[in-house]
Formats: C-alpha cells, sequence, structure tokens
C-alpha cells in the first residue's frame, strides 16, 4: 500500500517513513533476510508476525530502559484507509541516532560463536572454558557486539575492545549491560514458555537528550535464535524455530552466501511462516489470523 508519507529507509525487512522531526512510522514488511541477503521470496504474515512479538516484549521490557514508542498509534498520524492497511504491521516510534553497533548477547554457543569457539577457544575475544559442545549452555551470558552493515554487506564480529573504539567506552558499557539484563529476563520468561533463547540481537538509539533507547525490532524469530526446549540436545544444533529454519535450509543447498539467494522451496516458505506463528504464540499467547 502506497503511503502518505515520505519513505525515508528501506531496510532488509523494514521501511522507514518521516512523520515530522520528532517521529517516524516504522513498517515492517514480509520481507526476509538470511546472511545479509534479501531473499526474493517474502513470508506471508510475517511483518504483522514481527511487529506483535515486538509489541509485546518492549511492553514486557519497559522497567529495564526507555523504548521508543512515542504513545501514538497508526491512527493518528495517517489516513483511516492507510491505517487499516499497516495497523498489525507498523508503530510510531522516535526518532533515534542509531547507536553503530549490533548487540549481540549470547546463551549458548551456536552460530557463528560456536565456529569462532572452535578456531580460537573464544568468541568475539572472550575466552570460554576447554572442551564445550555445540549448543552448550555459557557459564554466563556474554556480550558480542558486531559492526552494523550497509543492506547487502556483512556484519562483522568484533571485540569489546574494538566496540569502545567505535562509539567510546561509556556508551559501550551501558548497550552491553542493558543488552545483558534485556536478554536475561526475556529468557528467564521464554524458559517458561518452552522456547530457549540462544542468542539475540537488539538495536539502540540516543534520544535527543542522548538517552540510550531501545529501538527497531525485539526477540522476534529475525533478530533471534529460538530452540524448542523439549527437543534440546547438547551437542547438536537442535530443530529450527524460526528464521533459523530457513538459513538451514539455505546452508544445505550449497549457496555461498552472495547475492542473489537462490529460490526458496513454497515447502519451507510455508513451514517457516508456521513456526513465526508458533512463537507468536508460545511467547504471548495469541494466534495470527
Amino acid at each position: 500500500m502506497q503511503l502518505n508519507l515520505t519513505k525515508i529507509y528501506s531496510g532488509k525487512v523494514r521501511d522507514l517513513y518521516k512523520i515530522d522531526e520528532h517521529r517516524i512510522l516504522m513498517v515492517a514488511s514480509d520481507r526476509l533476510s538470511a546472511f545479509d541477503v534479501i531473499l526474493d521470496d517474502p513470508i506471508p504474515g510475517k511483518g504483522e508476525i514481527l511487529t506483535q512479538i515486538s509489541n509485546f516484549w518492549f511492553e514486557k521490557l519497559k522497567h529495564i530502559m526507555p523504548n521508543h514508542f512515542t504513545g501514538d498509534t497508526v491512527y493518528d498520524v495517517l489516513p483511516k484507509d492507510e491505517a487499516d492497511a499497516v495497523a498489525k504491521r507498523a508503530v510510531v516510534a522516535k526518532k533515534l541516532t542509531p547507536v553503530k553497533v549490533e548487540a549481540i548477547v549470547r546463551g549458548y554457543l551456536a552460530g557463528s560463536g560456536w565456529k569462532d569457539y572452535q578456531q580460537t577457544g573464544a568468541v568475539c575475544g572472550i575466552k570460554l572454558p576447554e572442551n564445550l559442545q555445540e549448543a552448550a549452555r555459557l557459564p554466563e551470558v556474554i556480550f558480542t557486539p558486531s559492526t552494523k552493515a550497509a543492506v547487502g554487506d556483512h556484519d562483522e564480529n568484533i571485540s569489546f575492545a574494538e566496540c569502545e573504539e567505535l562509539i567510546g567506552s561509556d556508551l559501550a558499557v551501558q548497550v552491553r549491560d542493558k543488552a545483558i539484563a534485556l536478554y536475561t529476563e526475556a529468557a528467564q520468561y521464554a524458559a517458561q514458555r518452552g522456547i530457549i533463547i540462544c542468542d539475540t540481537k537488539f538495536e539502540f538509539g540516543l534520544d535527543e537528550n542522548g538517552t540510550l533507547t531501545l529501538m527497531d525490532e525485539v526477540l522476534t524469530p529475525d533478530s533471534s535464535r529460538f530452540w524448542p526446549a523439549n527437543q534440546y540436545r547438547v551437542g547438536s544444533n537442535p530443530p529450527s524455530f524460526d528464521k533459523q529454519f530457513i538459513r538451514d535450509w539455505l546452508t544445505q543447498s550449497g549457496w555461498n552466501k552472495q547475492a542473489p539467494a537462490p529460490r526458496v522451496p513454497q515447502e519451507i516458505i510455508e513451514k517457516t511462516a508456521e513456526k513465526y506463528r508458533e512463537a507468536l504464540y508460545l511467547l504471548t499467547g495469541s494466534r495470527e489470523k
């Protein structure tokens, strides 16, 4: 749907529109990005599901830190027909200055962290105990930042020292401590609902007063690795419960992770959509219509 607002950014999965000098409209599409490449095939209903999951977490975690919500709804800023079309996939957000790192938090050893550990015995420079297995729960939650890549480029893991160089020591400590606090509380809640949050990525921004603010999306299947607790076994990557499902298929396809991505079979798309709906239900108790 064409909106009567100026589009200011089109990202891997979200489009941003200018409302005024202080607010933007953030619209989640059904596009799916894997290994920093946007796939040709959208996941039906994904934008609406991710928005509902994010909104749930923003509300649940708001006591830990401020977030990008303004208190306005899409009906406050759009004509009714436009608002009706995007109501489930759009939020009115504060205009923030993004912090130039991805705030990644890991509670378990998987993905690029597992590969790093196999080669170096550490993850992003953080030394870990010897002889850990894939998917092992870490002795303590770790913060492993990465650079924020432009669309089409790859994020790169960096050490905390490099993070401090990029954004300054004080802000780096704030980002690390808040990210770990957010993950820890969310992981405890999700565990009660049958989901292990292996790792996740947070995005932060600074408001006009320099206050660190949680933004973008929070603890969704796109920004996190979710595992079903009842199928978790140390020593193997548990079955996918989220975007990882499609990442696994892409990896097995032999794709070199450079654009363009291969076309994804309809069966995989449908199973991925089903996993997104299941995550929404388990976490929030609501079902996507």
